[in-house]
């Protein structure tokens, strides 16, 4: 799948399920789907992960704009091939600027997936933390020589 068209499939899925969140659940509201296991929990998150650093809003959006600056940079550069890089850099982006959206729209994230042992997190969320895992496997699979993952 093409860079791009990934980057848009994961900031459309992001979104919409945000809108459909927002537009059918009030904050803090939560239903069960596997009691005491996975509930869909809307939360407004004004920080990062874990709530870490509410309401520094202006810093996160200037990190991410920065983050989002360096994945587009990566990608540009990137030799031939490098597909599981490519996917991570995607995953990584559109879970960024999902994200970013949101801090842009309503000055935090909306937050819905519900562990009960894990903070409430969002598809955004997921599509960073995928590619992050992604990229660390590719790092580690060409045993961290420099320059052999990229």
């Amino acid at each position: 799948m093409p860079f791009a068209l990934l980057v848009i499939l994961v900031l459309a899925v992001d979104q919409l399920s945000k809108y459909i969140i927002r537009t059918n659940m009030v904050p803090n509201q939560s239903l069960p789907v596997i009691e005491s296991i996975f509930h869909i929990t809307y939360v407004n998150n004004p920080g990062a992960a874990f709530g870490l650093f509410a309401n520094k809003t202006w810093l996160f959006i200037g990190v991410t704009l920065a983050v989002v600056i360096l994945i587009v940079f990566t990608y540009l550069y990137l030799p031939p091939g490098q597909m599981i890089v490519r996917l991570a850099l995607a995953l990584m982006l559109g879970g960024a600027v999902g994200n970013l959206i949101d801090r842009l729209r309503f000055g935090y994230v909306i937050d819905f997936l519900d562990f009960r042992i894990w903070p409430v997190f969002n598809l955004a969320d997921m599509a960073v933390v995928s590619g992050v895992i992604l990229l660390c496997w590719q790092i580690l699979a060409s045993g961290g020589k420099q320059g052999s993952w990229l």
